[in-house]
């Protein structure tokens, strides 16, 4: 889980109100659906802030732009997002933190919570079902298990459908990272591992073991040279 102070750091720009106001729901989201290691939630957070500017757009700003008239049918991208009739394009436009867009998704993950959001699309910028859709469509898509593999690069591309703001994401996910301790240190002598890399410092060979045996003749050697010097000694007194 992720506490205020830590949900702070990983986003600097949300206000202490709105912190308060999402926490609990995030929190919730995280609990039912297994976004629950260190690693998950990092990789979660990170994704979300960018989506959604750090929580400041729950909903999609709409222009329309030249990209957004896209999700209006007859298009390849709006039979995608299962977007049928006119006006579908900005009825179905991005909610929530994950940023659901489209007719196909708002009736997926609607029913899936038990919710009909084709009939109130605008609930699904809700604290509650935002975050709610968020963790759903996470854990629908796999997004833990790569969570897990560290392959942040994939959960951007089922999120975004490609590597969109991949910088930024990636500037959020080192932060959350750091901030919630992921990086685990090895044992000693055990290998380091860092994504799909194990660093492993090369054994040190012992080296071998010195003889005594010429410093024990030598110390005899000169212990038989010394006797006469203690006789002649003696012969003098």
């Amino acid at each position: 889980m992720i506490t205020d102070d830590q949900l702070k750091q990983v986003m600097p720009n949300l206000p202490a109100a709105k912190r308060a106001l999402y926490l609990p729901h995030l929190s919730a989201a995280m609990t039912a659906y297994a976004i629950d290691t260190a690693l998950r939630c990092a990789a979660f957070i990170a994704q979300l802030a960018h989506e959604s500017g750090e929580f400041r757009w729950m909903e999609e700003i709409w222009g329309p732009t030249a990209a957004q008239l896209r999700y209006e049918p007859p298009s390849d991208l709006a039979a995608k997002l299962g977007n049928t009739q006119a006006g579908d394009g900005k009825r179905f436009k991005g909610r929530g933190p994950i940023q659901i867009t489209g007719r196909f998704n708002y009736a997926k993950f609607g029913g899936l919570l038990g919710l009909d959001l084709v009939a109130d699309p605008a609930r699904a910028a809700t604290p509650e079902v935002a975050f709610a859709t968020a963790g759903l469509y996470w854990q629908r898509n796999g997004l833990n298990e790569l969570a897990d593999a560290r392959d942040f690069v994939t959960i951007t591309r089922r999120i975004n459908g490609g590597t969109n703001g991949l910088a930024d994401r990636q500037m959020y996910y080192e932060r959350a990272k750091a901030v919630l301790g992921t990086e685990a240190p090895a044992a000693r002598g055990e290998p380091l591992m860092r994504g799909h890399e194990a660093i492993r410092a090369p054994a040190r060979k012992k080296a071998p073991a010195k003889t005594t045996k010429p410093a024990a003749k030598t110390r005899k050697s000169a212990t038989k040279k010394a006797a006469p010097k203690k006789k002649a000694a003696a012969a003098k007194r």
